[in-house]
């Protein structure tokens, strides 16, 4: 059995993340992982403009994520003012 790969284990950990953030109204998706291991995700609908959305990043889905594929060097938000 093959080894999952980054990009495989960081969707099946957004994917797992996924229902907390549609019980709010929003949404996630991997946009890509880049050369250099970091992953640059979307936050969609209403976490997109939530006051809330830092705590979100950085409490839940880099923790979550880290912990899961802890090769990636950093997690960022594409959609961040």
């Amino acid at each position: 059995m093959a080894i999952p790969s980054v990009q495989e284990r960081v969707e099946t950990t957004l994917q797992e993340l996924r229902p907390y953030l549609e019980a709010d109204g929003g949404d996630i998706r991997l946009v890509e992982i880049t050369d250099d291991l970091v992953a640059r995700i979307e936050l969609m609908g209403a976490c997109a403009d939530c006051s809330m959305i830092n705590m979100t990043l950085k409490g839940g889905v880099e923790s979550a994520l880290k912990k899961a594929v802890p090769e990636l060097t950093a997690i960022e938000a594409i959609n961040l003012l």
